[in-house]
C-alpha cells in the first residue's frame, strides 16, 4: 500500500513538473471522464431522435465504443474551459475505419456540428483543427483554411495538421489535447502535430463524435488548468 501511494505521488508530481514546463498550472486532480465501466457523466445527441444513447455507444471490456451511425456525439455534462485532455482510440480491428473528432468548448444549440474547436480523428487526419460555426482561431497562415456557410459547420475554419503521427488502423493511439486560454497545442503519439492560437475562450462540454465507422475508446482523462 505504502509503495502504491508513493507512485501515485511520483505520477501527480510528473503532471505537475510537465504542466510547469510548459507555463501552466494545474488547478486540480486528473478526472478519467470515461470510467471504463459506464456512461456515467455523459449525455448525447443523436442526428435520428428516435435513436438512443445505447444504439450507439456501449462498453465493453473497459473499451468505451462508438458504432458510427446514427451520428451525433456522445458530450460530457460537465463544462470544461482550461485543461490537458488525454484520449486514446482506435478504429475497430479488421473494419474499415472512419471519421470522427474531440469537440471541445461547446456552445448554442445541440447539432451535428455545434460551435465548438475540433480536434480531428478522421482517419489519415488526426491532428487536424476546425472551428465551427464561427468560433474563432487562428494558425499557420500556409496550413489554414476557410469555408463559409458550410452546410453543417456554417462559417468553418481550419488548420491542417504539419505531419502525420496516426499508427495504422486498429492500433492504439493517443491524443494529448491541451486548450489553455486561446492556445490550442494537439500531440498525437508524442509527436506534436498542431497549434491554433486566438481560440474563443468560453466553457462548455467535450464530446467524442459519431461520424462514420465503429470507433473505440479506452481512455478519456482530463487535467483542469488554471484560469
Amino acid at each position: 500500500m505504502r509503495l502504491g501511494r508513493w507512485s501515485l505521488g511520483i505520477a501527480l508530481i510528473t503532471v505537475w513538473v510537465a504542466a510547469s514546463a510548459n507555463g501552466e498550472k494545474t488547478c486540480g486532480k486528473a478526472i478519467n471522464l470515461f470510467d471504463g465501466k459506464s456512461l456515467d457523466g455523459w449525455t448525447y445527441y443523436l442526428v435520428d431522435p428516435n435513436a438512443k444513447m445505447e444504439d450507439v455507444w456501449s462498453v465493453r471490456d473497459g473499451i468505451l465504443i462508438c458504432k458510427g451511425e446514427p451520428q451525433g456525439y456522445l458530450a460530457t455534462e460537465r463544462k470544461f474551459k482550461n485543461f490537458r485532455l488525454i484520449v486514446e482510440w482506435r478504429w475497430a480491428p479488421g473494419k474499415k475505419p472512419g471519421n470522427s473528432g474531440v469537440l471541445m468548448r461547446m456552445t448554442g444549440k445541440p447539432q451535428m456540428l455545434p460551435k465548438c474547436v475540433e480536434a480531428q480523428l478522421k482517419s489519415g487526419s488526426a491532428g487536424d483543427i476546425w472551428a465551427f460555426h464561427g468560433f474563432q482561431l487562428r494558425g499557420d497562415p500556409d496550413r489554414m483554411k476557410t469555408i463559409t456557410g458550410h452546410k453543417l459547420g456554417g462559417d468553418m475554419v481550419g488548420v491542417t495538421k504539419k505531419q502525420p503521427a496516426e499508427n495504422e488502423p486498429g492500433q492504439w493511439n493517443r491524443y494529448e489535447i491541451t486548450l489553455n486560454g486561446g492556445t490550442l497545442t494537439l500531440v498525437v503519439n508524442g509527436k506534436e502535430v498542431n497549434r491554433a492560437v486566438g481560440c474563443d475562450v468560453v466553457a462548455g462540454p467535450i464530446a467524442l463524435q459519431s461520424e462514420g465507422g465503429e470507433i473505440h475508446f479506452r481512455t478519456v482523462r482530463l487535467i483542469p488548468l488554471g484560469e
